[in-house]
């Protein structure tokens, strides 16, 4: 392009937003050894409304009405507005974390490779608080009340001295020090590819990871709910306070309609018309399901139905 037409090209500016520009490259720390750390970002709420109003124009609205678009978006669904803002994070995370995040396929991720570089003597050990027996009602869960102290402690030390041998195999099979230098000028080490298979679940990995706004609200319903992991649960509660930052009208909206919402099946609805109405319905009345009764009922019962 000649100088001249350079010139006469009018500059689209991309829209930023200062609390988000303040925060980029410096990481969130996440557990013991994690961390978010948000890289690079595209659109703002500005960006889902003019998506919204198919208009070239900013600013032309309040936003005050800006703010009630949004909402009317999110309350009924209208996704892809949502879609036009995207942004790009770098996790540090352990890999069993890693292995329940990249069930959510709408992202575009890049992972270390363990096949390329040799990855460094850093594991996941959970705190006290956070070791509990396997929940009795919960098939994937934990227990919500943790251990005695002295046993979690014992758990603790299980943990990290299991990682660190698998460590010491993984570094002996590579025939290197954690600083590269070889361990036994005598003999030669195996493939990183193969070295790794040593290692423990409670690994640490890093990823880049970038999702669109729509899929990223779906990742963090899913992954700050509080039934969800507590560990995958830590990085979802760190991306969302900068998504609140980066837009904040979207991430209200987020919460009020996704996050501290619930969602009644059309028999649920019919017993809560009916609890509204003063009847008592039990639980063989209802027609739902042991589990769905006992949600409703726990939501409900404090608020609305008295027995």
């Amino acid at each position: 392009m000649s100088e001249t037409r350079r010139k006469m090209t009018p500059r689209v500016e991309r829209p930023r937003v200062a609390e988000l520009e303040a925060m980029l490259g410096v990481p969130i720390p996440v557990l013991d050894h994690g961390f978010v750390r948000v890289i690079d970002y595209m659109g703002d709420d500005g960006a889902i409304v003019q998506a919204a109003r198919v208009s070239y124009g900013r600013g032309t609205k309040t936003p005050s009405a800006d703010e009630a678009l949004i909402r009317y978006l999110m309350r009924h669904r209208h996704t892809s507005p949502f879609e036009m803002c995207e942004i790009k994070l770098h996790v540090k995370l352990p890999i069993f974390v890693a292995r329940q995040w990249i069930r959510h396929r709408t992202a575009n991720v890049n992972e270390y490779s363990a096949r390329y570089s040799i990855l460094s003597r850093e594991f996941y050990v959970p705190d006290p608080a956070h070791i509990a027996a396997q929940s009795e009602t919960n098939r994937q869960g934990r227990d919500v009340h943790p251990l005695a102290p002295e046993e979690a402690e014992a758990a603790r030390r299980l943990i990290a001295e299991s990682a660190e041998r698998a460590f010491v195999t993984y570094f002996t099979l590579l025939n290197e020090r954690e600083d590269g230098e070889t361990l036994d000028y005598s003999r030669s080490g195996i493939a990183r590819e193969l070295a790794r298979v040593t290692l423990p679940l409670s690994t640490y990995t890093e990823w880049y990871w970038k999702i669109d706004l729509h899929n990223l609200f779906h990742f963090l319903a899913l992954r700050a709910d509080p039934h969800a992991q507590y560990e995958i649960r830590a990085y979802a509660e760190a991306i969302g306070g900068s998504v609140a930052r980066w837009v904040p009208m979207a991430w209200r909206a987020f919460v009020d309609y996704r996050l501290d919402a619930v969602t009644l099946s059309g028999p649920a609805m019919a017993v809560l018309r009916r609890w509204l109405a003063g009847e008592t319905v039990t639980e063989e009345e209802s027609g739902l399901g042991r589990r769905e009764w006992r949600e409703l009922c726990t939501f409900f019962r404090k608020n609305i139905h008295k027995d």
